[in-house]
């Protein structure tokens, strides 16, 4: 059974920093693709970006393009979620997915972490 979880959530000011992580475990880590994607109070489930099984490929929503970069350690079986300048509508809670097939944003990712809350205060 693969299990994805993130951690590193929290509050920040606007303007600050946060950086996410989801360890991945029952799986083999560099088969999958793995995605971030955020839900908002009230707000459907957004995409905010994916990297490739290898590392070697990742995209972004434009909303965060340029503010946030995915990174991945397939070592430590870990994925992560650098967030910088961010702002209040950035206040999510924050999923992590894994999917051996598929890296785009409206596909059905395989396996989903239980998100992690971050919350930016203006």
């Amino acid at each position: 059974q693969v299990q994805l979880v993130e951690s590193g959530g929290g509050l920040v000011q606007a303007g600050g920093s946060l950086r996410l992580s989801c360890a991945v475990s029952g799986g083999t880590f560099s088969r999958y693709n793995m995605g971030w994607f955020r839900r908002a109070s009230g707000k459907e489930r957004e995409f905010v970006g994916a990297i490739s099984w290898s590392g070697g490929q990742t995209y972004y929503a434009d909303s965060v393009k340029g503010r946030f970069t995915i990174s991945r350690d397939n070592v430590k079986n870990t994925v992560y979620l650098q967030m910088n300048s961010l702002k209040p509508e950035d206040a999510a809670v924050y999923y992590c997915a894994a999917d051996s097939r598929t890296m785009l944003a409206g596909s059905l990712w395989d396996y989903w972490g239980h998100g992690t809350q971050v919350t930016v205060s203006s």
